[in-house]
């Protein structure tokens, strides 16, 4: 099971193009991804930030290189993270991506997806977080528990 995934930099521009409406993205480094497609961004000051996926969101969590590493290697920083949990349970059920590839909710969770083994499939890197940028970006300013009758795919 490969928690950690590394892609090209022409894999992460057309990944993250769709993203371009999340503030402080501009100018960030992808450093590496989770087993999801969520992205590890390093600025131009050293510090680390967290493109959750998921949330639609950008967070910056470490002031440095090492802040990152020795917080990754804790438990706690594996499961949020890296979902190490859903991850194995993925792995455990012969879901193994290829290396352009990453795990994939079938409906994602912004949409009303469950965070569960059974709504996990393998999916593309670029296309699946360029599509989570673009329906994340369509539903930001929607209010919680608000309808969603329709999003448009790129």
């Amino acid at each position: 099971m490969q928690t950690i995934r590394r892609f090209g930099v022409d894999a992460y521009a057309q990944a993250l193009e769709s993203w371009t409406w999340l503030e402080g993205l501009s100018g960030m480094t992808p450093a590496l991804t989770n087993a999801f497609g969520d992205v590890f961004l390093q600025s131009q000051d050293g510090s680390f930030s967290f493109l959750d996926t998921v949330e639609g969101r950008l967070q910056l969590v470490w002031p440095d290189a090492a802040a990152f590493q020795t917080d990754i290697n804790t438990p706690t920083a594996q499961d949020h993270y890296l979902m190490i949990g859903l991850a194995q349970a993925a792995a455990d059920a012969g879901l193994e991506p290829a290396p352009d590839q990453i795990l994939s909710f079938k409906t994602p969770p912004v949409l009303g997806g469950e965070l569960s083994m059974e709504n996990l499939e393998i999916a593309d890197f670029v296309v699946t977080v360029n599509v989570a940028g673009q329906v994340h970006g369509q539903v930001r300013s929607l209010p919680p528990g608000a309808p969603i009758t329709g999003i448009t795919i790129t």
